[in-house]
């Protein structure tokens, strides 16, 4: 066998190892006992042990330097198996172990703090994690930023400074934007009691009318909706609320958009490193377009009407522009995950800042609290009244998924240049949207962006899909058209 070959059938071990390590934080998160927790936090340090052991595994650095690649698809497996290796060699086993196992005790932590409001409890293993990615950022960055090295885990060669500036090139518009819808009367909202069951079934047929195939998937219901695996086995869950129905049917959505990426790459990259999304900033734009620029648009929210007739019968919505205002109406709100696509970005941005503080030491752990609701109250004129609306809300930070944060806004920017370049290429999609079929635009993203998997590196990706750099004027050109139409700007 050649070096590449032997590295390859290496790396397909590893790679089906990874998936089983993340199907128990998919377990954890769905069907496992409270009582286990303990006990599968052991089980998290055991994979982590196994998994770092591997991907650090002498051979590898030998294969590397021996390994020709015949083609380009050869030429990004190793570019990616060289990127995993060479960061994953500066991190001690013993500092990975122990964060799989410190992360896995403050998810659970983290979910009865939030559950009973109580910021203190939380906070000393928060602490914990805090110190631990530290450790990791300064053991991989080495002279260069350390938050840099923790972003570049989620969106490869990006930086800390390269989004700041992006992200200040958003915020005036977005707060201008903001400050006139909010000086506007606001559409009517849904009111009503919506059967629990009617919903999981509608949210059912939403994700196979996106494309979801439940041959290869299926659908749970969790605290915090996500979306886990990659190939043949991509599982999303959503979360119900008897008077908020969109709330189920657009965390269905989000989580189909992610999980058709995983499914709609090419089955020849399948337990490669090529076979996952490229970046999270990349999955996130798939998420998004599938939930706002595509299930949010005027034309199929007329057609979502007609479900919800079909599934509850009438409720407080009297026609479909009525309803298309009411699914995109703007209020004010604490949860990022369920803000309007206006002020989305701005509670992204809060957390942005507020983590590069934490791990560049310049905010302690102990103020983080007093500083997110200083900074909240800043930016969108109203206190945090429980800390289960602050800084207790996101999983993110006990998982220890520090630069992840900002790939939420980077998938908007992302998703709104791939927009219009959909919308070029594909003419008929709202037409097709009136009637609930989602197959050409689906069906772009899928050629143009998902089936490409690892392949490409993220920027390029994006620039090859639409023919331009990535750029965030798209995203507000969008935003502002959409929202001056319903709010008569």
């Amino acid at each position: 066998m050649s070096a590449y070959a032997e590295l390859m059938g290496f790396q397909r071990e590893t790679e089906a190892l990874s998936q089983v390590a993340g199907r128990l934080g998919w377990d954890q998160e769905t069907m496992m006992p409270e009582g286990a927790t303990d006990q599968r936090a052991e089980e998290h340090g055991a994979m982590a042990n196994v998994l770092h052991a591997r991907r650090i595994d002498p051979r590898i650095g030998d294969w590397l330097e021996t390994a020709k690649a015949a083609n380009d698809v050869e030429a990004a497996n190793l570019r990616q198996v060289k990127r995993s290796y060479t960061r994953t060699l500066k991190v001690p086993a013993k500092l990975a172990a122990e964060l799989a196992k410190t992360t896995s005790l403050a998810h659970r932590v983290w979910a009865d703090a939030r559950a009973n409001e109580d910021v203190a409890a939380f906070l000393p293993m928060l602490d914990k994690v805090v110190a631990l990615r530290r450790e990791e950022a300064a053991a991989v960055a080495g002279d260069a930023d350390t938050y840099d090295a923790l972003l570049d885990d989620y969106e490869p060669g990006a930086t800390g400074a390269e989004l700041g500036a992006m992200f200040d090139a958003l915020r005036p518009r977005l707060v201008a934007l903001r400050a006139a819808i909010l000086n506007k009367p606001a559409p009517a909202a849904l009111s009503g009691s919506f059967d629990e069951a009617a919903q999981l079934a509608l949210s059912t047929k939403l994700a196979q009318t996106f494309g979801y195939d439940l041959k290869s998937g299926r659908i749970d219901k969790a605290v915090h909706p996500f979306s886990s695996g990659a190939g043949l086995d991509v599982r999303i869950t959503t979360r119900t609320e008897e008077r908020d129905p969109f709330n189920c049917f657009y965390s269905t959505i989000h989580e189909v958009g992610h999980a058709c990426y995983e499914q709609g790459i090419d089955k020849q990259h399948l337990l490669t490193p090529l076979g996952g999304g490229v970046s999270m900033g990349v999955h996130e734009s798939q998420s998004r377009i599938y939930e706002n620029q595509l299930a949010r648009s005027e034309a199929f929210t007329g057609w979502l009407y007609g479900q919800m007739r079909d599934a509850f019968g009438d409720f407080s919505i009297a026609d479909a522009r009525a309803f298309y205002a009411c699914v995109n109406r703007v209020t004010d709100g604490f949860i990022r995950t369920e803000a309007d696509e206006v002020q989305y970005n701005l509670h992204v941005l809060l957390r942005f800042d507020l983590e590069r503080a934490l791990m560049s030491g310049d905010l302690a752990v102990a103020d983080l609290e007093a500083a997110w609701n200083d900074r909240f109250l800043s930016d969108f004129g109203y206190a945090v009244d429980k800390p289960s609306n602050g800084v207790l809300q996101d999983v993110h930070w006990s998982e220890g998924l520090f630069g992840y944060f900002p790939t939420y806004t980077l998938g908007n920017v992302y998703a709104g240049c791939l927009n219009t370049a959909m919308r070029a290429a594909v003419p008929s999609v709202d037409a097709d949207l009136v009637i609930g079929d989602t197959a050409a635009a689906t069906g772009w993203l899928r050629e143009n962006v998902q089936r490409f998997g690892g392949l490409y590196e993220p920027k390029d990706l994006i620039t090859r899909a639409t023919g331009a750099a990535p750029s965030e004027a798209p995203l507000l050109d969008y935003l502002e058209a959409k929202f001056s139409d319903i709010y008569d700007l």
